[in-house]
């Protein structure tokens, strides 16, 4: 669940479920909160899940079972999938290296299982696997002005400029993480991590101190990603092939061989993949899993949708054949067939760009 629940409903925030976590959804009126972020500056409570590894083993462990190359210095961070002996994205995470630690940052209901799956693999590893996920506070600072924000309330360290980089200083009494993120809104942004006991003094901190910031909730941040072209986990990414939802580069294909490998080097060798994620722009709000066609074809389906603030009109992610037309597509919206015009990710150019924009 949140770790300031109380401080959330101050705000005037409802709540709801994601991932088996209970989180903020909006604060009122969602269309303020998105136009915030895309002009000034907005702050998220994060839904992770937390997987704490030590031991002398840790950072060999944790690169021998995921698909890209975990750092060996304090302070770098990867993004990396578990993968299923199929190829499909069982589980996606950052890693980051926190000198005799490594903490994994997973979707929310993630980190047990991962947990519990690696700890009955260790043989004669060094390695201890915990769950953390009461244990930190993390929220999303982001927007165009989201490095001067950090800049006005972050001491005893200056923000860092590199994506999946950290930094440590504080914020008013509490230590702080700041790492710079990888774009998934589209726009400048930092994760500020803290103990759990501290987190309401870091969110009342990047709210209301230095330059004002206003907070948003689950709900904006999947419109904001959307627009980004970002896929995400729940919807777009769990069990599907890392080439079909165009993640090349969470592929370290230089690794040497091991089972992890074996399975990415698998996935590399299937050649062009069947499907595609594409961006539409329909003329109606279709609802997840519309089907999408060419003529009389189904073609493929919706994953998510949503109406953009920033276009004023609906936008979706879908999964399509890869050989599906450029031109000509239809989506189902209550029974009857729209137009969807296919159109190159982002939905709209902000301030970043997404890394996890789909290539093939």
């Amino acid at each position: 669940m949140t770790v300031i629940e109380s401080v959330h409903a101050d705000h005037g925030a409802t709540f709801g479920e994601h991932g088996g976590r209970r989180v903020a959804l909006e604060y009122g009126r969602r269309e303020r909160e998105h136009r915030a972020v895309r002009k000034v500056v907005g702050v998220t409570e994060m839904a992770y899940g937390v997987v704490v590894v030590t031991g002398d083993d840790r950072v060999d462990y944790v690169d021998n079972a995921v698909s890209n190359r975990v750092p060996s210095e304090d302070g770098e961070g990867v993004y990396a999938l578990l993968l299923d002996p199929q190829g499909g994205i069982e589980t996606t995470m950052y890693a980051y290296n926190a000198g005799d630690r490594l903490l994994l940052f997973t979707p929310p209901g993630r980190a047990g299982p991962l947990a519990e799956e690696w700890s009955e693999k260790v043989f004669i590893e060094d390695v201890e696997i915990t769950v953390a996920t009461d244990e930190f506070g993390v929220f999303g600072v982001h927007g165009p002005k989201a490095t001067e924000k950090v800049a006005s309330v972050l001491n005893g360290a200056a923000s860092p400029d590199e994506s999946l980089t950290f930094v440590r200083g504080s914020m008013g009494d509490a230590g702080v993480t700041v790492v710079r993120t990888d774009g998934l809104t589209g726009e400048e942004g930092y994760e500020v991590i803290c103990a759990a006991g501290d987190a309401a003094d870091v969110f009342d901190t990047l709210v209301n101190h230095g330059l004002n910031a206003a907070p948003f909730g689950r709900r904006t941040w999947e419109a904001l990603t959307l627009e980004a072209g970002t896929p995400l986990f729940e919807t777009e990414l769990a069990g599907n092939i890392p080439n079909v939802v165009g993640l090349r580069n969470a592929l370290d294909f230089e690794k040497g061989c091991y089972v992890g490998q074996e399975v990415v080097s698998r996935v590399e060798n299937r050649g062009r993949p069947s499907k595609r994620l594409v961006g539409l722009r329909p003329d109606a709000l279709p609802g997840s899993g519309a089907a999408v066609f060419a003529g009389d074809e189904a073609v493929g389906e919706v994953t998510r949708a949503e109406e953009s603030p920033m276009l004023d009109a609906p936008v979706a992610l879908a999964l399509v054949q890869f050989d599906a037309p450029e031109a000509g597509l239809t989506v189902r919206v209550d029974g009857e067939e729209v137009p969807a015009e296919r159109v190159e990710l982002p939905f709209v150019e902000r301030s970043d760009r997404s890394a996890r924009l789909p290539t093939y």
